[in-house]
């Protein structure tokens, strides 16, 4: 009997994950839900919003560190509603000081607050200098193969291209741009934005991705503990299927049971 098979960890910066399932940590409705969502789902990367997120500054006032203890997890804070690549660089380097020298962060510039579609040109600017000031980058990007090697060749420790706005919900809406990134990457390709449940998260799995980071599919969710725990199971499914190796597309019909040898009764 074959032994199952033991998948290689998700590296990312030097760091080994067993968990391909990354996630954030607003729009729940207190702390407590949110520590309970997160032990649910599994992840050990978890995400934040550096301007909404008190991580003790404000005294007398929850604090995420309190339901997201860094002694359990990779803290990776993101610069979310920032437009410049200025702003962006900014508030990393705010994170940096507050979590007494982190250098992991997520790199997302916008380029609108309508469609919270990234912008590539301050996104790539901010990244250079980033990287220049030895932080370790995952960004967010769009879809666009050539703008996300351009990423990895600046440096980026992982390329997190969106399947859909952010919030939206709407799946990934070309996957065939996102294999096109995942062929040419030689860094971890992680899908950002736009998954709504837990079809969506092993869609992204079996197309190679190395991972997949969300928020709002769960804390939006009508139960969002149980949502997580979906989301966890998903992630692996989608991963096992990936490597599995999926059977080959046809054009008519194949029967499991072939013909020939059959009784004639």
């Amino acid at each position: 009997m074959t032994d199952f098979f033991q998948d290689q960890p998700l590296q990312i910066a030097g760091q080994s994950f067993r968990s391909r399932l990354l996630v954030g940590t607003g729009k729940y409705r207190d702390f407590d839900e949110t520590a309970e969502a997160v032990a649910a789902s599994g992840a050990e990367i978890v995400t934040f919003a550096v301007r909404r997120t008190n991580l003790g500054q404000e005294a007398g006032e929850p604090n995420l560190l309190e339901a997201v203890p860094p002694d359990r997890f990779t803290l990776l804070p993101n610069t979310a509603g920032c437009f410049t690549a200025k702003d962006a660089v900014r508030t990393c380097k705010l994170a940096r000081e507050l979590l007494d020298g982190h250098k992991l962060v997520k790199l997302e510039v916008l380029g609108d607050p309508s469609t919270l579609y990234p912008n590539v040109v301050e996104t790539l600017s901010a990244a250079e200098t980033l990287i220049a000031d030895g932080f370790d980058v995952m960004v967010y990007t769009s879809d666009d193969p050539i703008v996300a090697r351009e990423l990895e060749q600046l440096g980026c420790c992982a390329i997190m291209p969106l399947g859909s706005l952010i919030g939206s919900g709407h799946g990934i809406q070309n996957p065939h741009n996102i294999g096109l990134i995942i062929e040419q990457a030689e860094v971890p390709v992680l899908v950002d934005a736009g998954i709504g449940t837990a079809s969506d998260a092993a869609m992204a799995m079996e197309l190679g991705c190395d991972g997949v980071l969300m928020n709002s599919a769960i804390a939006h969710a009508r139960q969002p503990v149980l949502m997580a725990s979906a989301m966890r199971k998903a992630v692996e499914a989608g991963r096992e299927a990936f490597l599995a190796g999926r059977m080959p597309r046809r054009q008519s019909a194949d029967p499991s049971s072939p013909f020939a040898g059959r009784i004639n009764g």
